[in-house]
């Protein structure tokens, strides 16, 4: 998986294969997803990052001291076990 984070414009753009591309489709406002040649995920870019991740992954995010470790309730509200 490769990433890349532009502080200029606060765009987040992660890649999880080297797939052909096929189709963008924009799911929730700045959430876009890319799909590949079969119809499966290949990438995710995130507009206005710094507003849709919690605060410690922005700080980390920035310093570009990635991975970040996150608890998943933190993120979506929802409790993993």
């Amino acid at each position: 998986m490769k990433f890349h984070y532009d502080k200029k414009i606060d765009a987040l753009y992660l890649r999880f294969n080297e797939k052909r591309y096929r189709e963008s489709d924009e799911v929730s406002p700045g959430i876009i997803l890319d799909y590949g040649q079969k119809g499966k995920i290949i990438g995710l870019e995130v507009l206005d990052a710094s507003k849709h991740f919690p605060r410690k992954f922005n700080s980390e995010l920035k310093k570009r001291r990635l991975p970040v470790m996150l608890n998943f309730q933190a993120v979506t509200g929802s409790s993993v076990k």
